[in-house]
């Protein structure tokens, strides 16, 4: 197959940690034919979606990982496969990615779906779940947010649209900075904000489940180093070897049917406790480590499914 990679730049990727490195990389045993564009270079022209990149071969060595041939212009209605995999913000330049990906519908395949990761990002979808979710408001109005923190107490304040663990704030019942985040936050952004509950289990660690095409092949824990309450591995998380419990196997028997609906084939849940607090659908992270913990082969699972859709 012609498979097609829109993401940040390959030659940056840390090769042990990348879960787009590791899918191309998959691809090529495979026998696949690879190609790499950045966003940037996506676009309409007169009824085709095109991409400026490069052809692709990649290889496990640090510093010297991918060989990349000369700049060309593809039509992506060519590839059979395009992975939309770069890294949030989800902001209006990302939409409109989604947007013009979705006309390459139905001869090829884009994983996943744009139109699905447009209408369900992470920290929104989990809505429809909320017998599932910690006590969760996305407001931008202060006294919102106030009144949630009042009823709460211990809180997590955080952008409804970040990724990474950037710009989260535990906010306790000590705290004073609340209206002066909120001056940050809306200061330069005219998206809401989403407070949730502070889960103490998160000391424990945040899970990361992964599901292939609706069914979780396994997980990850994701320690806090000490003094931070984020365990994002952006920002200093620990990752761990742990085994599914039965309530991630609740979670994951509750939403597995959508996201395998709506072509949600590669997915990374956050689960705290017993709580789920994300679904990650835009570009979701944990399969080198999941696979160095569990000795199985995620990417070739993910593979599997794509083969399997296309046939």
């Amino acid at each position: 197959m012609k498979i097609a990679f829109q993401m940040d730049p390959i030659q940056s990727v840390d090769i042990d940690a990348d879960s787009s490195f590791r899918l191309a990389e998959e691809a090529q045993r495979r026998g696949h034919e690879l190609f790499f564009y950045s966003p940037d270079n996506l676009a309409y022209e007169e009824g085709e979606i095109t991409a400026c990149g490069h052809s692709m071969a990649l290889r496990r060595e640090q510093g010297n990982h991918v060989d990349l041939g000369p700049r060309e212009r593809v039509l992506l209605s060519d590839f059979d496969v395009v992975w939309l995999r770069q890294d949030p913000p989800f902001d209006m330049h990302y939409i409109t990615s989604t947007h013009l990906l979705d006309r390459l519908k139905p001869q090829t395949l884009v994983v996943n779906d744009p139109f699905w990761v447009r209408n369900h990002p992470e920290k929104l979808l989990v809505l429809d779940f909320p017998d599932l979710t910690p006590p969760t408001t996305v407001a931008r109005n202060l006294e919102t947010i106030k009144s949630f923190k009042d009823r709460h107490v211990d809180v997590i304040l955080k952008p409804l649209y970040g990724n990474g663990g950037a710009g989260v704030f535990r906010l306790d019942r000590n705290d004073r900075n609340l209206t002066s985040l909120h001056e940050l936050f809306t200061g330069f952004s005219r998206e809401p904000l989403i407070v949730q509950k502070f889960l103490p289990d998160v000391s424990n660690g945040d899970k990361r489940v992964i599901l292939v095409d609706g069914v979780p092949v396994g997980a990850i824990n994701r320690v806090p180093a000490a003094g931070e309450t984020r365990s994002n591995m952006h920002v200093g998380g620990r990752p761990e070897k742990i085994g599914l419990s039965s309530r991630d196997l609740e979670i994951c028997d509750a939403i597995g049917p959508l996201l395998r609906e709506k072509g949600q084939i590669f997915v990374g849940i956050d689960v705290i406790g017993d709580f789920l607090t994300e679904i990650n659908v835009t570009s979701p992270t944990g399969i080198q480590e999941l696979e160095r913990f569990d000795r199985i082969n995620v990417a070739e699972k993910i593979w599997m499914a794509i083969e399997a859709k296309l046939s």
